[in-house]
Order: C-alpha cells, then sequence, then structure tokens
C-alpha cells in the first residue's frame, strides 16, 4: 500500500505558516493536527467551515487522521446545509466563528494541548477518501465529486512542477480565494503542503489589504487570486508589491489583463485549468499563448460524447464539461463552456465570449451575459447585466454592436449597482434567476 506524508518538502524547524499572532514552525502544526484529531467528534464526514486558514489547514489534516472526509460545499448556506443531510446525515461542521445553523457543530478550540513527545508525520494511504468538492453552481445545482488523498497530492505536483515552485524554496504563499473551495483547497493548501511553502493564515479581499499583506510579506511570494480579484487589483493607483509568481483561475483571464498584471506586479501570470470533476489539469502563460498544456501525466482524448481527461492526478477518466480544440493529447485551445453555448437563428457563441466582449467596453466594471425565458428556463434568448456607472444602456449597445454579431445582443440589457458574485468571483445560476426576478418584479424597463 502507498501511502503519502501530509507534509513533503518542509524542513523540520522551518516555518509551516504565518498568522497575525505570529510565525508557526512545522512541529508547531504537526502538534496542532494530533491534538485536534484526539479531539474531533467520531463521525465520517466533516464541513470545516473554519475562516483562518490556518485553522482549515489543521482541522483538513486531522479530519485525514481520523480518516474522515472533507466535505466543501460551494457555500455554507442553511439550504445547502439541509441538503447535505441527505447523502451524508453523520456530517458535522468544524467552524472558528459563530455556528452555521447545523444540527452538529464542533468549534475549534481556544487552545490546543501538544503532547510531551515530538510530533510524528502523518501519511495516509494514496487511495483514502480526502475530499469531495462541489461543483460552483454557476451551471445548475452544485454536483459532488470525490477524490483520494492521492489524488490531491498527485495533482499539486503536477502543478508545482509545471509553475516551477521548487525555485522559490521557502516562499510566502497569499489567496485572495477561499480555502474551502476546489481552486483555494489546490492551488493554496496542496500546493503549500507538498512544496514546502509557507502558508499566509490570513484571506485579504480588499485591494488595500491584498497590497499591505504582499508588501508585508517576505520575498519570495506567491499570489494565488482569481481575475475579478485581479482586475480590481489593477484599477489601485501606484506601485504594486512585487510578486514572484501570480495564478489565477475560476473564470477566464484575457491576455490584456494577464499583460498589464505581469508589468504591474513584475511577474510571471500563470492561469490554471481544472474543474471539481477533475481537478487541476493544465496552465499557461496567459500573456504569451492562447494555448493550454497539460500537466505532467494528464493526456486528452475526443469521441462522441466529448473530450475526456485522463492521467496519475485524475482517479477516474472524466468528460469535460468545455468544448475544447485539441492540438494533439496534451495541447488544445478553450472555446467555451458547453452549457454556455448558444445559437440564435443558426448562429453559436459561447456566453465566455460574449462577456469578454461585454467587460472589455471601456467604463463596463462587471457584466454578464443569460440565456433564460419568462419563466428561467435557459433558451436561446439573451439578457444582460451590467455595471457601469456613468454608461446609459444605448451606450452599451452601441459598443456591443460593434463587437459581436447583432443577432446575440442582449434584450434587454439591464444596469445594476453590482453583481452577486460569490467570493470566487463565480455567479451562480440561481442567484442570476434571483437578481432577473427581482428587476421584473420591480417592472424595471431597459433597453
Amino acid at each position: 500500500m502507498i501511502e503519502l506524508a501530509l507534509l513533503a518538502a518542509h524542513r523540520p524547524g522551518g516555518l509551516f505558516a504565518r498568522r497575525a499572532s505570529g510565525p508557526v514552525t512545522v512541529e508547531d502544526f504537526l502538534s496542532d493536527v494530533a491534538a485536534l484529531a484526539d479531539r474531533l467528534p467520531r463521525r465520517g464526514h466533516v464541513v470545516n467551515l473554519c475562516r483562518d486558514r490556518y485553522h482549515f489547514a489543521v482541522g483538513f489534516a486531522a479530519a485525514l487522521c481520523c480518516r474522515q472526509v472533507n466535505l466543501l460545499p460551494p457555500h455554507d448556506t442553511p439550504d445547502m446545509l439541509e441538503r447535505l443531510t441527505i447523502d451524508y446525515p453523520d456530517f458535522y461542521c468544524l467552524t472558528d466563528a459563530e455556528s452555521p445553523g447545523a444540527a452538529a457543530v464542533f468549534e475549534y478550540p481556544a487552545a490546543l494541548v501538544h503532547a510531551a513527545s515530538q510530533p510524528v508525520m502523518p501519511c495516509f494511504p494514496a487511495d483514502q477518501p480526502a475530499a469531495v468538492l462541489f461543483t460552483s453552481g454557476s451551471t445548475g445545482r452544485p454536483q459532488p465529486h470525490a477524490r483520494s488523498w492521492g489524488d490531491l497530492v498527485n495533482s499539486a505536483l503536477a502543478a508545482g512542477r509545471r509553475l516551477g515552485v521548487a525555485s522559490f524554496g521557502q516562499a510566502s504563499l497569499l489567496g485572495t480565494v477561499p480555502h474551502q473551495h476546489s481552486y483555494g483547497l489546490e492551488s493554496v493548501l496542496m500546493l503549500a503542503l507538498q512544496h514546502g511553502l509557507v502558508l499566509h493564515a490570513e484571506r485579504p479581499f480588499f485591494p488595500a489589504d491584498v497590497i499591505a499583506a504582499l508588501a508585508a510579506a517576505p520575498r519570495p511570494r506567491l499570489l494565488v487570486t482569481t481575475p475579478v480579484h485581479l482586475r480590481i487589483l489593477l484599477a489601485q493607483p501606484g506601485d504594486m508589491p512585487q510578486v514572484d509568481l501570480l495564478l489565477s483561475a475560476t473564470a477566464p483571464l484575457s491576455a490584456s489583463l494577464a499583460r498589464e498584471a505581469e508589468v504591474r506586479f513584475a511577474a510571471s501570470v500563470f492561469e490554471i485549468y481544472g474543474c471539481s470533476e477533475a481537478g487541476q489539469i493544465a496552465a499557461r502563460r496567459t500573456a504569451l499563448t492562447e494555448e493550454w498544456r497539460c500537466l505532467d501525466g494528464i493526456t486528452l482524448r475526443q469521441d462522441t460524447a466529448g473530450t475526456w481527461a485522463s492521467g496519475t492526478p485524475i482517479a477516474v477518466e472524466t468528460v469535460l464539461s468545455d468544448e475544447i480544440e485539441l492540438h494533439g493529447a496534451e495541447r488544445f485551445l478553450l472555446r467555451g463552456r458547453i452549457a454556455d453555448l448558444v445559437n440564435i437563428a443558426g448562429k453559436r457563441a459561447s456566453l465566455a465570449h460574449l462577456n469578454h466582449h461585454l467587460n472589455a467596453i471601456d467604463g463596463v466594471l462587471d457584466g454578464v451575459f443569460v440565456a433564460a425565458d419568462d419563466d428561467g428556463d435557459t433558451v436561446s434568448r439573451l439578457i444582460a447585466f451590467a455595471v457601469a456607472p456613468g454608461l446609459s444602456a444605448d451606450l452599451i449597445l452601441a459598443a456591443l454592436r460593434q463587437r459581436i454579431d447583432a443577432a446575440f445582443l442582449p434584450r434587454p440589457l439591464h444596469l445594476v449597482a453590482a453583481l452577486p458574485r460569490n467570493t470566487l468571483g463565480k455567479l451562480p445560476r440561481e442567484e442570476i434567476m434571483r437578481l432577473l426576478a427581482e428587476r421584473r418584479r420591480s417592472g424595471v424597463q431597459e433597453r
């Protein structure tokens, strides 16, 4: 039986994390993991809701020590937690904040008592169930996908090799993304665990906080973020702290935004392509190329059912939800999500393509196309929402006419103060439908 260690590259006596209260050594982290594992409820599944990234890391590892599976739903609303009870009736919530309202809650202890002996490095069987990741819900109800410890480790190692993480040594790792989601789990927590990086416990969100956290972190430093967060950051005036590597995922990153980020942060910007179903699949340096290259050990093939991904980091060959143009078994172009393709008057386009052109209009801060009819079912009639202070709907539509086929112009275009994006910058379909219903109830008429 193959066993894989919790930490693969941290040196004894070295740092594992930095917190507001001070640095955390590798030994302190392992002692906290052991102490929490002794106190966790003896159940089969845990929803780790810890906001502090260090607490989340300790809880994730402690659950593995107890052979518990970490459930990582896209959000922690009462409705979502209630749905989990159907398939995982034995789950409990681990939290370091207010109670989420679930039936079983275990609060992260204010203090953990360490054993007198030197902590032991935990090792777990590669096939041990480690986590259940859920799709974001941007195209419907979130769906669960199980990952083993070996899947997560192999994915992190493959991503680290592609990104050259080893060359950064004990680098500072900061993320604006939530650790409860697949991108945050794989590109923040697992990257730190398997590559000896120093995890920063805080998750800065507002631009000033992100800039301050970067400036305070010792170099080399890595930033894991999203196109939405990156766009807001780059709108800030003045110099940015230098970053040695910047990662982006969860939504398409435009080449122009990537190039600007490389200049402002003096860093290489890499985009990660993956999904909850299969994990991380490919990467590209977006400022230089449109082409994606699969991570080591992963190959793609196509048949009438679609594009399939397989390889060492992927336990079961998985069909992808994107339209892909293959350039061999390991290189490809993305042409948009299959669920996003719309057909109007015999013409086809992807919503991602249309969103790109909407957001490229000067003065549009955020925008999205939606295919919906009067009862909320997806059809081939388009509407759009735009956050564009100072612009009229007529001006935006005129700009769109210069960019897209007239068949895909939105009817209507709604101007709103903000879009209901989640913490990953995604727009769950149910939130968009709720926003549309509110506009209709209010009787707002727009172009």
